[in-house]
């Protein structure tokens, strides 16, 4: 690190699904908040996203979005954040990846300020975060109508691929005012790395 990076802030930004985890995270999600044989009957009315999907078709905030509306739509919003506030409690701790958290400790020790930023869904993402000591959460947010019930589509734009970038911008400022380790797993992940000084892709070092 050189003597001007060393003046500067540090910021750890660790992607959540598969970097954090060992695994994707929404369907667990859905199979604990509407058990299995609810979601292999959206699952099939889904087929066609769902493949298009995997093709590379069909953009990955697209394919959410279908996804969550027809399986969360009407939902009360008080109800599904207690559902997810479980699973990030339960669910969650068993899809960890010890390595990572080892890395996250070791930031921490550090001083270094620690950012989860993942196109998962912020209802269980940022109470398992704050719990595991991140200072901040930029996920996904889904749109609440005013009688408090979820519509399924997304408020504001799928956090991934650039958007993760712009959404770190808008938290901490201009990108050259602090400088930017980065954990990520896939391509949405690409840009946020390759904003960062220090990018690990499908790797965490040892503390």
């Amino acid at each position: 690190m050189s003597a001007a990076q060393a003046e500067k802030p540090v910021v750890a930004a660790f992607d959540f699904d598969g970097t954090l985890t060992r695994r994707d995270t929404l369907l667990p999600f859905l199979l604990h908040t509407l058990g299995a044989a609810a979601v292999a009957r959206h699952a099939l009315v889904l087929s066609p996203t769902l493949a298009g999907y995997a093709l590379g078709l069909i953009d990955n905030g697209v394919a959410k979005e279908r996804v969550l509306v027809h399986c969360l739509a009407g939902m009360r919003i008080d109800e599904l954040q207690q559902g997810a506030e479980r699973f990030a409690a339960l669910i969650l701790p068993g899809l960890l990846r010890h390595e990572s958290l080892q890395r996250l400790d070791w930031h921490k020790q550090q001083g270094h300020r620690c950012v989860v930023i993942s196109a998962s869904l912020d209802l269980y993402v940022q109470p398992w975060a704050i719990k595991a000591g991140f200072d901040d959460v930029i996920a996904t947010h889904l749109e609440t109508r005013e009688d408090g019930h979820v519509t399924g589509k997304l408020s504001g734009a799928n956090c991934y691929g650039i958007e993760k970038v712009r959404r770190l911008e808008a938290l901490l400022g201009a990108r050259e005012g602090y400088s930017l380790y980065a954990y990520g797993d896939s391509r949405g992940d690409k840009e946020l790395l390759s904003s960062a000084d220090y990018p690990y892709y499908r790797q965490i070092p040892k503390p």
